[in-house]
């Protein structure tokens, strides 16, 4: 049976700075690229064969679509014809053929999730696969449990025994606030493991419990005012959510259940939600990188984790485009105007400008006020990696310094164990260099970290490290305050320059817990 989950925008373990193992790309011909097959998409022509009708495909058909020429790929339940895309695949067309006649759901996962290929690929859509959806819960037998704590048994389960334990949820009133509660069964939560929206009266609370996600998705049957509090009981894992009543009126019950309300599942299961945040400032960098910060609208709550990133999507053309960026913290900004931002509304991004790319363009054009598709956050690197840390060594190569900020930030902040923090920066040429007088100033402020920056193409006047990444360099930057010393080394670049790096790390003993790699 082929997997049909429901269709909703991917996107875990892609990313723009993820664990190790990023795909190659192959080279493509002349009027093969991403803007020429928007413009395809746009031109009339059939790309699915069958004249505009969309059809129920079963299995026996689906297997007859296996060449090149004639090429159908299920995801998600969803069939397409793939065949006008071949030469436009960046992963080359043997990639697609991987998946060819078949359901390729898993294999998509696993090369690049995050890509909306719901837009991309929409002129290409057959139809659906011919299997029955499965029978949803009656509704009434959930709206039975809104107005108290939830059972286990009603909460759906689908990890094995060795996952967290399946969180509930509780809720009460006074006059004029709602309390929701969340009870999540673990220690480790913070404020940056819930994500709560509230958009035209629909609530969506997302806990994620280590790799699970916890999942409220309600229609509110009340009215409530756009501002919202939330709290974490850390001892006990314990989560408020605090709803302003717009009327002081008694609630009946909290509201009524919508697709996947209740469920816990992998979080790579599930699929990503955005809000749109406003654009508030846009400020020059380097000659062709830029500070952006976007606004939170304030019906949201979101803290994006250390070391991971998240989607911005913008619509060009008329088709979705989304780039996973990986958000900086401003606390390095002593160079850029003072802006009174307060609490956790506000998004930093680093972003290189690309003339002639697809995305990046279509960014700077934005005006300030404008509104951008910002996801959940996504990404596999983890705060306890850092727990108990000796020596943290920080390899960037150009933008892969961007995850890099909030690490160094935070290991200097909150982790007393910690002796030094080296970042190792390569760039080509003293103007490609991000904040350089920002970290040069860390330097001088904590004497726990180091900086050194290493171009290719270096003036005649410049007097630091020259070169590449290489097996000298590396061995003079990673020394260990002690040899017992607990070390962590975070590589990020152009994948080239990080598939180089972990190749060198290896060579020089390191092993694979003293290693994360964010690929680009």
């Amino acid at each position: 049976m082929l997997n049909v989950p429901s269709q909703s925008f991917p996107a875990p373990r892609s990313q723009q700075r993820v664990a190790s193992g990023g795909r190659s790309k192959v080279p493509l011909k002349p009027g093969r690229s991403l803007m020429d097959w928007l413009r395809l998409t746009k031109s009339g022509k059939d790309l699915t064969g069958l004249r505009g009708n969309l059809i129920d495909v079963t299995e026996e058909e689906l297997k007859k679509h296996n060449k090149k020429d004639d090429c159908w790929i299920c995801i998600r339940g969803f069939v397409y014809n793939v065949s006008a895309y071949m030469e436009y695949h960046p992963g080359g067309e043997d990639e697609l053929m991987r998946a060819a006649g078949s359901d390729g759901t898993d294999l998509f996962d696993q090369v690049h999730r995050w890509v909306n290929y719901e837009s991309m690929l929409k002129e290409c859509l057959v139809g659906r696969m011919a299997v029955k959806p499965p029978i949803s819960k009656d509704c009434h037998e959930e709206k039975k449990v809104l107005n108290g704590l939830i059972p286990k048994s009603q909460v759906t389960d689908t990890f094995t025994k060795e996952g967290p334990c399946s969180p509930s949820y509780d809720w009460f009133q006074t006059e004029s606030l709602v309390t929701i509660v969340i009870y999540t069964k673990q220690k480790d939560i913070g404020l940056d493991s819930i994500i709560v929206d509230h958009q035209d009266d629909v609530f969506r609370a997302e806990t994620i419990i280590k790799d699970y996600s916890y999942l409220m998705y309600l229609g509110l049957n009340n009215e409530i005012q756009e501002d919202f509090s939330v709290k974490i009981v850390e001892n006990v894992g314990k989560v408020e959510i605090v709803l302003k009543k717009k009327s002081n009126t008694s609630w009946e019950c909290l509201g009524h259940p919508l697709e996947n309300h209740n469920s816990f599942v992998p979080k790579k299961d599930r699929g990503l939600y955005y809000r749109k945040c406003q654009l508030i400032s846009k400020e020059d960098v380097t000659h062709d990188t830029k500070l952006f910060c976007l606004m939170l609208p304030p019906s949201s709550h979101l803290q994006v984790p250390i070391g991971q990133h998240i989607y911005l999507k913008l619509t060009i053309t008329g088709t979705e485009i989304v780039k996973p960026y990986t958000p900086v913290s401003d606390t390095l900004r002593s160079e850029v105007q003072e802006l009174v931002h307060c609490n956790n509304r506000y998004i930093y991004f680093l972003i290189k400008i690309y003339p002639t790319g697809l995305f990046t363009p279509e960014l700077d054009h934005l005006k300030i006020g404008d509104y951008v598709s910002v996801s959940s956050p996504e990404g596999n690197f983890k705060k306890s990696q850092l727990q108990g840390l000796e020596d943290l060594f920080l390899l960037a190569a150009g933008t892969g310094f961007t995850p890099m900020v909030k690490i160094l930030n935070y290991a200097l902040t909150n982790l007393p164990s910690v002796r030094k923090v080296k970042l190792m920066f390569f760039n080509k040429t003293e103007d490609d260099i991000i904040w350089r007088r920002q970290l040069e100033m860390l330097t001088c402020k904590d004497k726990r970290f180091d900086v050194e920056f290493v171009l290719s193409e270096p003036t005649s006047e410049w007097n630091g490290k020259k070169g590449h990444i290489s097996p000298l360099l590396l061995s003079e930057f990673l020394l260990r305050s002690t040899d017992k010393a607990k070390i962590l080394i975070c590589i990020c670049g152009p994948t080239p320059f990080t598939q180089q790096g972990i190749r060198l790390l290896h060579d020089l003993n390191f092993s694979e817990d003293e290693i994360h790699s964010f690929t680009a």
